[in-house]
């Protein structure tokens, strides 16, 4: 038995980004911070790290997705991918070196803001 599967809760840190494909399918991608605190055995401070999520979302719930607006809390899940992608050429030699990229490809996403008076809580499944 197999699973890949991501829950994540956070903050969106820019606002939702609709994008095509080159055979003309939209997608919308979200950046998703995620915060993890610990308290320093040494020093008794605490400290924290903020990683950030690449998120991909297709179909009925990236039509969604797209009403997201950066500080947005959601929490969404999906399934970890990783890729290689060639960047764009800017003239360097070291442009030419394949990259690796792990994205969430997002199939569940929850609104978890309250919501503003007069507006309805949105879900998308």
């Amino acid at each position: 038995m197999y699973q890949n599967r991501a829950t994540l809760i956070g903050f969106l840190g820019k606002d939702a980004e609709v994008k095509t494909t080159r055979n003309n399918a939209s997608f919308t991608v979200l950046s998703l911070a995620t915060k993890r605190t610990w308290k320093d055995r040494e020093s008794g401070d605490y400290m924290s790290e903020t990683t950030w999520h690449r998120c991909i979302v297709w179909g009925k719930v990236g039509e969604f997705a797209a009403t997201l607006t950066k500080g947005s809390h959601v929490q969404i899940e999906g399934d970890i991918r990783t890729r290689e992608y060639t960047p764009k050429a800017t003239g360097k030699k070291t442009d030419q070196a394949k990259k690796s990229i792990t994205e969430i490809h997002v199939f569940t996403i929850n609104k978890l803001d309250r919501p503003a008076k007069g507006e309805s809580e949105g879900a998308a499944a």
